[in-house]
């Protein structure tokens, strides 16, 4: 289910958490889907029952990106998202981290990619709501960047 706005997703995560789920996090772009990222939020949904995942907006994208990111609106990556078997919950949201998003679900679990590290900007956030932080290892040579770059070169992989 798609979800526009943090406040009607903490709501939905409180009532889940009163029914006993056990909640799990992650965040990212996720444009132009790949197997890396359908394979990243598989592991994600085994770390708990319901899986929230948070979606930059475009405009975050283009800040911490580059202006010709995102490939795919929003709307197009948050429907993708929620055809998922994995994703529960999508949520856009406006920053460029994750911070407010967390806060508002105050997940268990928030899963991050392992190149981010134990000391990623969300470790703080995570320490405060007494949430874990599970760090889930590169799968194989995906990465939409470097897919762009190869399309650039005119390469196909």
């Amino acid at each position: 289910m798609i979800i526009k706005d943090l406040e009607t997703m903490g709501q939905i995560a409180e009532e889940l958490r009163q029914k006993g789920k056990r909640i799990v996090t992650c965040n990212g772009a996720f444009d132009i889907l790949h197997l890396g990222h359908v394979r990243f939020l598989q592991e994600a949904k085994a770390q708990g029952d319901v899986l929230v995942v948070g979606l930059n907006a475009d405009d975050s994208i283009r800040r911490y990106k580059a202006e010709d990111r995102p490939i795919n609106s929003q709307d197009a990556r948050a429907e993708v998202l929620d055809a998922l078997r994995p994703v529960d919950y999508v949520v856009v949201f406006e920053e460029e981290t994750p911070l407010a998003f967390l806060r508002a679900v105050k997940p268990e679990v928030h899963c991050n990619g392992e190149e981010y590290g134990k000391d990623c900007v969300e470790a703080p956030v995570l320490k405060e709501l007494g949430a874990s932080l599970h760090l889930i290892g590169r799968i194989g040579d995906y990465s939409t960047t470097d897919m762009l770059r190869r399309l650039r070169e005119g390469r196909k992989t």
